[in-house]
């Protein structure tokens, strides 16, 4: 399992880091962000279908085509991980190294736009204290690998719980029309 979970979840981070740097540059050089969030969660869920594949390849090369929810679900969970991981670190490089101020151009970005939208006074205020909380977040490293994780980590989870939705299979025959 651990080849399987190795391989493919470096695969994911590979392609999920590529994405977050490009879309990271992108927005910290654009005033507007555009297009960061599309292309975010567009790198994410193309570097994800790799929880899939990598449970399957599990399933059917390692497993002789039999793997149960929970041990399907373990192993997307971990490649999750691994990707998750890739992503979490090079953030911390991109961050510390290359971008140290992205948080106050992102909080501007965020109270700017609220403003331009008409935001109240008390949705602004609401806004303020989101990236208050952005801010404490990033006052350590702990915070930032949390504050990362979490930016990945939970559609990592849910791809990993459909995955082994669709592959599970009790025994090495067909079960159903969505087993591969």
């Amino acid at each position: 399992m651990k080849k399987n979970v190795l391989t493919f979840g470096i695969i994911a981070g590979l392609i999920v880091t590529a994405m977050m740097v490009a879309s990271s540059l992108a927005c910290y050089y654009n005033p507007n962000f555009k297009g960061n969030e599309v292309l975010g969660y567009t790198g994410m869920l193309v570097a994800f279908s790799f929880i899939f594949i990598g449970v399957r390849n599990y399933r059917n090369r390692y497993n002789q085509g039999v793997i149960t929810f929970g041990k399907a679900f373990k192993v997307g969970f971990f490649i999750a991980l691994v990707a998750s991981t890739c992503y979490t670190l090079v953030w911390l490089v991109e961050y510390y190294f290359f971008i140290p101020d992205f948080v106050d151009k992102y909080a501007n970005h965020v109270m700017t736009q609220a403003k331009a939208n008409g935001a109240t006074e008390a949705q602004l205020a609401s806004k303020a204290k989101d990236m208050e909380f952005v801010y404490t977040m990033y006052k350590t490293p702990l915070g930032v690998i949390a504050a990362t994780y979490m930016e990945v980590l939970p559609l990592g989870t849910v791809v990993a719980l459909i995955s082994a939705l669709i592959l599970r299979r009790r025994s090495g025959k067909l079960s159903g029309v969505l087993s591969n």
